[in-house]
């Protein structure tokens, strides 16, 4: 089921002619991710092992800031008996993923905005075995991602799994900081003279696309160029998921820049 909240088209709305496009741009959204994060697959990896580990293979799945669904894509691929909610509020990219996972009835899309107090209440289950998400809480400033946490612990069950992909620097140590953020930049310009797309392209092709026009130019609307969000370290995360109400919390995986922070309930 597809319920993005506009009227834009839905999973059985588009015909198979049009599925290959979608496809397309899925691919896409991944290279251009990878562009950033070149580990970003070794991290959903790790992600989808300790949901193996800690809720077993069928789980129900809250794929939050789910964008494309690039995590509930994989989630499927290895687990095909799992269920997902994907919510997101990007209309762009919640018609990829609407257009990409037509017909699937084990994906519900729901767009809301996760810094509405009464988000929980558009989806589609009262608890989830696992909320995942990646490169999209550093979206939000402290203040609402400690209280957007405190919401996830509610829809967590008991035993069941918060996990977190994303960037998650360490103040104490800037000289490492700066020394990685200036390797990776040299790889990413390489890269890109040699035609890798970034962000700003990405979106300025989506602009172009007949279908996706108007829902791109509506999340500029929404969003601007970029949200102005923070960057906690790995280690406020695990203190504010443990005040938040889950029982365990520490890194599971971690690059030079990021982390994949997982709290237990």
């Amino acid at each position: 089921m597809v319920d993005t909240g506009t009227g834009a088209e839905t999973g059985t709305a588009v015909d198979a002619g049009r599925r290959a496009d979608w496809r397309a741009w899925q691919d896409s959204w991944d290279r251009q991710q990878e562009w950033y994060m070149p580990d970003r697959e070794e991290r959903f990896r790790v992600m989808l092992d300790m949901v193996e580990a800690l809720v077993g293979r069928e789980p129900r799945v809250l794929d939050l800031a789910c964008g494309t669904g690039s995590i509930t894509d994989r989630l499927f691929q290895r687990f095909p008996g799992a269920t997902s909610t994907g919510v997101d509020l990007d209309p762009a990219l919640l018609a990829i993923a609407g257009g990409y996972f037509a017909g699937d009835s084990r994906l519900t899309l729901v767009r809301a905005d996760l810094k509405d107090p009464d988000w929980t209440a558009k989806l589609p289950y009262d608890s989830y075995d696992a909320v995942l998400t990646a490169t999209a809480l550093h979206w939000l400033h402290t203040e609402p991602l400690a209280v957007l946490y405190g919401q996830l612990a509610g829809l967590v069950r008991p035993g069941g799994v918060f996990m977190n992909a994303d960037h998650m620097t360490d103040p104490a140590t800037p000289r490492i900081n700066e020394a990685e953020r200036a390797h990776r930049h040299r790889e990413m310009d390489r890269a890109k003279a040699e035609g890798a797309l970034d962000w700003a392209d990405w979106w300025d092709l989506a602009a172009k696309d007949p279908v996706l026009a108007g829902p791109t130019a509506e999340r500029f609307a929404i969003y601007g160029e970029h949200a102005d969000g923070d960057t906690p370290s790995a280690e406020w995360h695990a203190t504010t998921l443990i005040g938040a109400g889950f029982g365990e919390a520490r890194a599971v995986w971690s690059s030079p820049s990021d982390s994949l922070m997982l709290a237990l309930k």
